[in-house]
């Protein structure tokens, strides 16, 4: 589990402690389900087709034992789930995450030995999924056992498969979670886990567009905004506070600048000009003043924002420069975004402005 992230433990249940003597680490049991307590129901299967026999929308709890790595069609597996459930029912589960894995490799071996193999399993079990040339090759060899996943694409698929995340904990180097249902469909389409990266964002009317960058997030990232938010608040700088869902090479990724390039799709087909606020999630711009989201969306967004001119120390410091950037702008388009992008560029050259 990331150092930097909150996260609440729940009290312990005896009842899973009782449920876990008939079930093996794999799931290898004779009854894949089995009726706990007080309305509960013991899940040792991982196979999302073995679930379709519990009864749909009547369960109060499920607990699934097994590590989730060895499940194959994840989301498949967390939408039955959740469709089983009463609404508000709860799930729990547990996972080994890529950063407790490598916790478990590196201790495992002789230093030597350790520092030799873990970067291996890193490109395997890591890059070679998410690679359109070599994942059939991974996908042959491993048939879909003992994946590796992110504490942030883990969370990120129970909140896309209809749960909220309630609590979280970590155990016997293990993730463990308890998830809630809410009163809606589940997905269970696999999102792309490609480099370049799809988002929809907010454009000029309040439309929706696409932007292209590169991956400096694990995936799922996106549907973890309100979780983190709700958490850690933002920082100084308006980004989220202790942003787990941010890879290392992510970080640096965004202080190059290297993680926009692909934007420059989004401007030749008109999308973005060259200056202007940037494009934000729903969630995000829900935060800004209802004036200034007003403003925000009558203008079309850009790839350089006004931020890098201004340096605000705050998010409301970040209001305050977009509003007047936006006023400006209004007023004057071409003179205003000129003006903009010089004061940009001798922040980044003359004074070392980095992108967060």
């Amino acid at each position: 589990m990331h150092p930097d992230a909150k996260h609440i433990d729940h009290p312990a249940d005896p009842s899973i402690d009782r449920w876990s003597e008939h079930v093996s680490g794999d799931g290898s049991v004779s009854e894949a389900l089995r009726p706990g307590v007080e309305g509960k129901l013991l899940l040792s299967t991982l196979d999302p087709d073995e679930i379709r026999s519990v009864p749909i929308g009547e369960t109060e709890e499920i607990v699934c034992e097994p590590r989730l790595n060895n499940v194959k069609h994840l989301n498949r597996y967390l939408a039955g789930i959740q469709t089983r459930l009463v609404v508000g029912g709860l799930f729990r589960g547990n996972v080994e995450t890529s950063e407790q894995r490598r916790r478990r490799l590196l201790n495992k071996y002789p230093v030597w030995y350790s520092w030799l193999y873990y970067p291996l399993d890193f490109v395997f079990k890591r890059a070679f999924p998410k690679l359109k040339l070599t994942r059939w090759l991974y996908q042959a060899l491993t048939k879909g056992r003992n994946r590796v996943f992110s504490e942030t694409e883990v969370l990120g698929r129970l909140i896309y498969c209809g749960f909220d995340v309630v609590t979280v904990r970590e155990r016997d180097n293990l993730l463990h979670f308890t998830a809630r249902k809410r009163g809606e469909a589940p997905k269970s389409e696999e999102l792309d886990r490609g480099i370049i990266l799809k988002l929809e964002r907010i454009g000029r009317y309040g439309l929706p567009i696409i932007v292209y960058k590169f991956r400096t997030m694990h995936p799922y990232a996106p549907y973890l905004q309100e979780f983190v938010y709700e958490r850690n608040k933002l920082d100084s700088n308006g980004k989220f506070r202790s942003d787990f869902r941010i890879t290392a090479w992510g970080r640096w990724l965004r202080r190059t600048w290297i993680d926009e390039l692909p934007m420059i799709v989004n401007f030749a087909k008109g999308d973005l000009k060259l200056v202007g606020v940037r494009p934000l999630t729903p969630h995000y711009l829900g935060l800004y003043p209802p004036h200034i989201l007003a403003l925000r969306l009558q203008a079309k967004p850009g790839l350089i924002p006004p931020y890098y001119a201004d340096m605000p120390a705050n998010f409301d410091e970040i209001v305050a420069s977009e509003a007047r950037y936006l006023e400006a702008y209004n007023r004057s388009p071409l003179k205003t975004d000129l003006a903009y992008l010089g004061r940009v560029l001798i922040n980044i050259i003359l004074r070392g402005a980095r992108s967060m």
